[in-house]
């Protein structure tokens, strides 16, 4: 069965979430983001240290900014030292239903479990597609 990562790329933090059977999906630390260098060297140990394979990446499709966004997170994703697959789906609402499934549980945004839960949200979608 192959490792999977998805990441969440926002500016500050990154949410990051694998799944080491296909099926059961864990959300892990968030990167915090200093600048994009260090963010893509952290990312980029972590694929390494679980031996992940397959790497999904949110991208916000629809909006005024969606070329922009694509072009970053796709810039971003050439600077990750990943020999892997890596796939590129649609992360519209994920945080926002992040936000969602922890009203009431998580009172800290800025420590990014929510966007680690995005990640998740974005993995467990694309698990579900069966696109692998």
């Amino acid at each position: 069965m192959k490792k999977l990562a998805a990441i969440d790329i926002g500016l500050k933090r990154i949410g990051f979430a694998i799944s080491l059977d296909g099926k059961i999906v864990l959300p892990q630390n968030v990167v915090i983001r200093k600048n994009r260098n260090q963010a893509a060297n952290d990312v980029s140990k972590i694929l390494k240290e679980w031996d992940i394979e397959t790497l999904v990446v949110g991208v916000p499709i629809g909006g005024s900014s969606e070329d922009e966004m694509r072009k970053r997170v796709e810039h971003f994703v050439k600077l990750l030292d990943f020999e892997g697959e890596v796939f590129f789906i649609d992360e519209s609402f994920s945080s926002h239903e992040a936000k969602e499934l922890t009203k009431g549980k998580i009172k800290q945004k800025k420590d990014g479990k929510i966007d680690s839960i995005a990640a998740a949200l974005i993995l467990e979608r694309f698990l579900e597609s069966k696109k692998w």
